[in-house]
């Protein structure tokens, strides 16, 4: 449609809708003729400009408008009556004066208009209306230091003086300072750690881990506490009573070992008696004493149920089973086979299916712990010292008088692996942690040395983790405790002899034992409860020797 056409079937959007009925009812004199006077002559077309005709539906539109805006004008001025000053001074400072334009305080509201088009084929007033829209918002303030604030100073700060390349970096951007952040961070960690790779996939145990987040936080409660592990250097330890002080003796402590099931400890020593008593650590009441006649015990242990306990003697080859079930006292006299003449040193499996016994002239001996039947033999070069199962009760470990530790297999009975003790010219002790991790072996020359199970498998020549030279005598006591994390060594031949080392850091606990006290002599037998909650260890003197470690919580 032409631009004349359009014009007279327009109203004029700035004047149409305020038109009155006068101006609309009005020709234009200069279109036609005047009053009376005969027709004037039309102008060219490009001389003559036709003038806006609003139709009757856009003068009916006009007026509804004018009408709604005097309502809402009327409306307006009755809610402000109510109003009181304060509230209309604020509403002036806050909105303008839009008392006689409310489209104008809308259009302020409703913030700058983008114009898509710059040319278009509208007429000249819609043109100028939609200019009156296209203002951009200004800032309110400026700060003229914020470019000087984004240069950080590099050469008088302590902390990012080392980040700096060369001389010119005395200054940075922030964004140049993160990013040496960043790389800082980087090479300290020898590279991008996984948590903070925003490009990982995620996986099946992703997902695990954040239905467990998902899970912490639906819950309320303390989250934060204490570390677990057992911390190094001072060991929170207290003197109790003596295990046996309901039955004392002045015989030497042969044994004493905690009940594998039950709060129990049993003592065993010389003067032949075997004695059960509870651990409470204030007066551990005695249960029951088993007396053997002439029978002075060399070693006691619990089976790995608890309900039996195995006795030998310094001076006979029998082998005393007490049923604690059933009250009874069984002697085995001959075992089938076994041509030992003196049964001494013995050790049960942890899964109590084996009993391994030392013979002499590097013997060892394979029993079933049910019949009590010889299941096979094994030799080593020279003297059996000491033995040991390992963890999962399929292999044995043995240290000879030569300095040499054999690793056998329980089931084939073949040696799996051979190799000298470090240092060693003479075994005295072995032991093995219950988590399979650590063997250590014990010397005439008071080192220990501790191995990883693994090495002594593989390695002829393995080289040990660390050797503990704490003590100066021959070291015939070894005992991990239950979670590994201590190691107790101790020499029967000098007094105040035992040591408590740390595990893994393999350093010895500083605060045990008092000196200056000088309670524990000479110690010949060393035990931890089942939880590590007590460590007991019995002398010459024939006291049973009980420590509470705080530690741990159980018995």
């Amino acid at each position: 449609m032409p631009p004349e056409r359009r014009s007279r079937t327009r109203p004029d959007r700035r004047t149409g809708v305020r038109l009155g009925r006068k101006s609309r009812m009005k020709p234009d004199r200069r279109a036609g003729a005047g009053p009376g006077g005969p027709p004037r002559k039309a102008a060219p077309s490009s001389q003559r400009k036709p003038p806006a005709r609003p139709s009757t539906a856009a003068a009916a539109i006009a007026v509804a408008a004018e009408e709604e805006r005097r309502l809402r004008q009327q409306n307006r001025l009755t809610l402000e009556e109510d109003k009181p000053a304060v509230e209309r001074c604020l509403e002036e400072l806050v909105f303008g004066d839009v008392e006689d334009d409310e489209d104008a305080l809308l259009r302020r509201l409703q913030g700058p208009r983008v114009q898509v088009q710059e040319d278009s084929g509208d007429s000249e007033v819609e043109n100028e209306a939609k200019d009156n829209f296209l203002f951009q918002k200004k800032p309110v303030w400026v700060d003229e230091e914020d470019e000087d604030d984004e240069m950080v100073d590099m050469k008088n700060n302590r902390f990012r003086k080392d980040m700096m390349k060369n001389a010119s970096e005395s200054k940075l951007s922030k964004d140049k300072l993160q990013k040496r952040l960043k790389e800082e961070f980087q090479h300290a960690m020898g590279g991008v750690p996984a948590w903070a790779e925003t490009k990982k996939r995620k996986t099946s145990s992703d997902d695990e881990s954040e239905e467990d987040e998902d899970d912490l936080l639906q819950r309320t409660g303390n989250f934060i506490s204490a570390s677990t592990s057992l911390p190094k250097g001072i060991l929170k330890i207290k003197n109790c009573q003596h295990a046996n002080a309901e039955r004392p003796t002045t015989a030497r402590i042969s044994s004493v070992q905690f009940h594998p099931r039950a709060q129990v400890v049993m003592v065993a020593a010389l003067d032949n008696a075997i004695s059960l008593f509870q651990v409470d650590g204030k007066t551990n009441p005695k249960i029951q004493s088993i007396y053997l006649e002439k029978f002075p015990i060399y070693k006691a242990c619990f089976s790995a149920n608890g309900e039996e306990v195995l006795a030998t003697s310094i001076h006979s080859k029998v082998l005393y089973v007490y049923d604690m079930l059933a009250g009874k006292l069984i002697p085995v006299h001959q075992v089938r086979g076994l041509k030992e003449k003196i049964v001494r040193s013995f050790e049960v499996s942890p899964d109590g299916s084996f009993l391994l016994i030392n013979g002499v002239a590097g013997y060892l001996h394979l029993l079933s712990m049910k019949t009590k039947e010889l299941i096979g033999s094994m030799k080593i070069n020279g003297r059996v010292a000491a033995s040991t199962f390992s963890s999962d009760s399929k292999r044995m470990y043995a240290s000879s008088g030569d300095g040499e530790v054999y690793v056998w297999d329980v089931n084939s009975r073949k040696c799996l692996n051979r190799f000298v003790d470090e240092g060693s010219l003479y075994g005295l002790s072995i032991a093995t942690s219950r988590n399979g991790q650590y063997v250590a072996c014990g010397s005439n020359c008071g080192v220990v040395n501790i191995y990883n199970q693994d090495s002594c498998l593989q390695e002829t020549n393995p080289k040990p983790i660390k050797a503990i030279m704490n003590l100066v005598t021959g070291v015939t006591s070894l005992t991990f405790n239950p979670t590994t994390e201590i190691l107790a060594v101790a020499s029967e031949e000098m007094k105040e002899a035992v040591r408590l080392v740390h595990l893994p850091s393999c350093t010895v606990f500083s605060n045990f034992p008092v000196i200056k006290k000088k309670t524990v002599s000479l110690v010949h037998t060393m035990d931890f409860s089942p939880r590590s909650g007590y460590f007991a260890l019995g002398n010459e003197k024939g006291k049973a020797l009980i420590y509470r470690l705080h530690h741990y919580s159980d018995f």
